[in-house]
């Protein structure tokens, strides 16, 4: 295949995904410094001369695993902003679909998700951006309406963005919450907060 085009065809792909997905899981459980090229050819049942007609190294290989996150995390997020003239009736659900997408990516892949969101230098740095993006999603939404005008939506995405990070580790990735449920009661708690409302309108 290659990306350098040294190996083309299938069997290149494959390998090249095999590596990918091997050194995923080596990474995100051993971490970068203890995973060794030699465990991930030997567990691919490749030479370790073949590793290096796919990456140039082991940081490169850990780059390519980083960018996927990134990449894969800023598109759901960007895929996640409300659009104009959506009935209020279905904001809760619509909000919760966004957040539980992230979460399903999270579950699909748990090794990329350990990678890109903790054990990464760049991890600050992919959070920092995902902060950024949700107070951009809802700045944007609090225009349409859909929020209240005196709201600082920078501190509502650095909130989420805590909750997200901690509860994927607590919760999420131990399975005890599912992405769907996990996301309702996130949106539930951010919309209707933890006090009981005797009638009253909220300000």
């Amino acid at each position: 295949m290659g990306q350098r085009g040294r190996k083309k065809g299938a069997s290149g792909e494959q390998s090249r995904a095999l590596l990918l997905s091997i050194a995923a899981k080596e990474f995100a459980h051993k971490g970068f410094y203890e995973t060794k090229v030699s465990s991930i050819v030997k567990q691919a049942n490749l030479s370790q001369p073949s590793f290096y007609l796919y990456f140039d190294s082991k940081e490169a290989l850990f780059g390519e695993l980083v960018d996927l996150f990134r990449e894969e995390l800023s598109d759901l997020t960007t895929k996640s902003r409300l659009e104009p003239g959506i009935e209020y009736s279905s904001l809760a659900n619509r909000i919760s679909n966004g957040l539980a997408a992230i979460f399903r990516f999270f579950v699909e892949e748990p090794d990329l998700a350990r990678i890109g969101f903790f054990i990464a230098d760049e991890a600050d740095d992919i959070k920092h951006t995902l902060a950024s993006q949700i107070k951009d999603n809802l700045t944007f939404e609090q225009q349409q309406g859909y929020f209240r005008p005196n709201i600082d939506m920078a501190i509502v995405a650095e909130s989420l963005v805590g909750a997200i990070e901690r509860l994927t580790i607590s919760k999420l990735l131990q399975g005890q919450k599912s992405p769907e449920i996990l996301a309702n009661e996130i949106v539930t708690l951010f919309l209707n907060g933890i006090m009981i409302h005797h009638g009253c309108s909220t300000q």
